[in-house]
Order: C-alpha cells, then structure tokens, then sequence
C-alpha cells in the first residue's frame, strides 16, 4: 500500500437501484442470525467527571472467534454506526448481503464481526431509561471506551483485525486508532472528516440541538409526555445527508414533498427527545486531528463528492490525511450511483476498497 496517497476514484461498482429515498435496494439476502448481548460496565468514570455504577452495552455478533498461536483473538471486525442508528445498521438485507455473505469481504464463516450500541442508543445505557437529562454528557471519547471495555472485558477480545465504521461509527474509528493504535490491524472510516465539527456540520447540528432545548414541552429535559414541536425540524436531517438527486427521486411534486415531510416528522416521534439531543451533542469531544500521527495501522479513508456533511471544497482530507504513516483517502465522485452521505448504506459501492484493504494486510497470526 502507498504511503500518505489521496485518490479521487473514477469507476466503482454499479449501486442496486433507487426505490425511494433512503430506502435500501432489495435484495436476497443470506440467512444469519446474529447473537445478541448485554455487558455491563461497572464504575464507568466518564471524562466530564460523572460517574455510573453500571452502564450496560449492547451487542449483536456473527461468526466465532478464533484464536492465533499467541493465545489472541486473530479473526474480530468492530463495525461501529451512525449518530442515529445502532448496530443493527449493518444488519440489513444489503449489508449482509454484500458483506458478510460467503466470498464477501467480511465472511461471516471466516470473520467474528462485533456490532455494538454505542452509548446513549439502542440496548445501552441511555437517558430514556429513566435518569432523562441527568444522564452523564458523554461525548464520543466515551463511546469509545464503552466499545473498548466490551471487547476487553466482555467479550475478551484484544485484537482486531479490522474497525470499520460509517459518519459518526467512521469518526470514532479514527479515535480507536489513536487511543488503541496497537490494538487493530486496519481502519476503514467512511463518511467522516478527522477534525473537530464547525462550519455548515456543526451548524445544523446545533439547529436540531436547539430546537429540543426551546421546544416549549421540553421541560429541562423533565417532561412527562414526549415534547413534539421540535419534531418538524427533523427534515433537516434528510435534506443534509441525501443528496439532491436521492430526495427528487423520492419526492418529484410537491404533494410528495409534503407527503415525505409528514411522513419524517410522525417517524421522529417515536424518538426521545433526549435521547435525540445527546446523540447531536456527543460529538463536543471529536477533534483527532492533533494527534493523527499515532495511528499506526494502515487506514483507507473513504468519502463520497456528494456528502454535504464532510463537503469536498474544504480541502480537510488533502490537509489530514498525510499526517497519518499508512494512510490512503479515497474520494468517490457523485454519480447516479451515489446517495450523498447516504451512501454510506451502500457497501456494494465502496466495498472493493474494503476488499483492497484486507489483501494488503499481512496474514493472521
């Protein structure tokens, strides 16, 4: 692999059609049942200062680990999700499909794939439990050291052959590598920037933030019944992470628009709103592009033209990305094919940079 490389792809593996939004394309999908988890965290210090007895973690397995001749874990992937998923977000029909399949890149009869809830989503521990907006601020630092104590502790993994997360899941994969640089063999962050939020990301973050903290219903973050205004804000999600030839597709006239509008907002009230809010704030602690020259691992960092979140004209992975050793940055122009930041949910799109990565690395011990 090329030392400090940075790309722009001219040809990609054809995307499954378009049916409608964020909608995934339907596909076959091979039959698995994943193993399901909780581990608990006992005496969790979070890096504000709080502290909870116990913070429990989610998770959903495929495969069987397997051990090298030095006694340790050789065949673990840690897929880390988005700000609003969980790890059932590599759970769907298409990403199992054309991941986890037999002779795809993470086979599941080869790999022990190792899917948790971060922190304040999912099964884990979250405000909507019960201590509402007296639930420790956590930030993603945190996150990160939830994953690390259920692979160490819980599930007894000390090493990884690879961590491979998409937006938010992509963003604490570069943290992983700083914290834990000897702990992985690779890293694949997709859709994500190595620098702390500002500019239009931070800005509409902030607008979803603030409308939960001035919506007249929302107490303090006290409230009885789930506070509803701020639900019509959520829009903004869609409108920020498709792109605008997904959104015309899924909504050509105006009565659609107003159709997918409702649509959104009805959806958005089975959320807590807490739970909502300290998903946007996590991110408060992000900023790995001071310390990018720890990662040790080879990476492939992998954007899409498209992605309004991590804009291309900033010029921010040409600037970040040669700060770390065994680094590579592929950038993947917007096509018919792509679905802006949603693209994301598309491995049949940026997997064969995935399948790269793996034949680059030396054999499992």
């Amino acid at each position: 692999m090329k030392n400090k490389m940075a790309i722009t792809v001219r040809g990609f593996a054809m995307a499954a059609a378009l049916t409608c939004g964020m909608a995934y394309a339907q596909t076959q999908a091979p039959s698995m049942q994943p193993k399901e988890g909780d581990f608990e965290a006992h005496d969790f210090h979070f890096q504000n200062g709080q502290t909870l007895p116990t913070v429990k973690l989610h998770y959903a397995t495929l495969g069987t680990p397997t051990r090298g001749a030095d006694g340790k874990v050789n065949n673990a992937v840690l897929l880390l999700h988005g700000t609003t998923g969980t790890g059932s977000a590599y759970l769907t029909p298409l990403m199992q499909k054309e991941l986890f399949a037999a002779g795809q890149p993470l086979d599941a009869s080869r790999y022990y794939i190792i899917m948790p809830d971060g922190i304040g989503r999912g099964g884990s521990s979250k405000p909507s439990d019960g201590m509402r907006a007296t639930f420790p601020r956590y930030g993603y630092n945190d996150v990160v050291e939830g994953h690390y104590r259920l692979l160490t502790e819980g599930l007894k993994v000390d090493h990884l052959r690879l961590v491979l997360g998409t937006s938010m899941g992509g963003m604490q994969t570069w943290v992983w590598g700083e914290r834990h640089p000897d702990m992985m063999d690779a890293l694949m962050p997709i859709a994500s920037q190595p620098v702390a939020m500002s500019g239009r990301n931070w800005l509409w973050r902030r607008m979803l933030i603030e409308a939960i903290r001035n919506d007249p219903d929302w107490n303090g973050g006290n409230y009885t019944h789930q506070p509803k205004h701020w639900t019509h804000t959520v829009p903004l999600f869609s409108l920020i992470t498709q792109s605008a030839a997904t959104l015309q597709k899924a909504a050509p006239t105006r009565d659609q628009v107003n159709q997918y509008m409702d649509r959104t907002v009805s959806e958005s009230r089975r959320v807590d709103a807490n739970d909502y809010l300290y998903w946007f704030e996590s991110s408060w602690d992000y900023n790995p592009e001071p310390e990018l020259g720890k990662i040790r691992a080879p990476l492939y960092a992998v954007n899409f033209a498209d992605d309004m979140i991590n804009a291309v004209d900033l010029g921010v992975m040409q600037r970040t990305v040669p700060k770390v050793p065994k680094a590579k940055f592929v950038e993947m122009p917007e096509s018919e094919h792509t679905y802006g930041h949603q693209t994301l949910q598309h491995p049949e799109v940026w997997k064969s940079y995935l399948v790269e990565l793996l034949q680059n690395l030396p054999p499992q011990k």
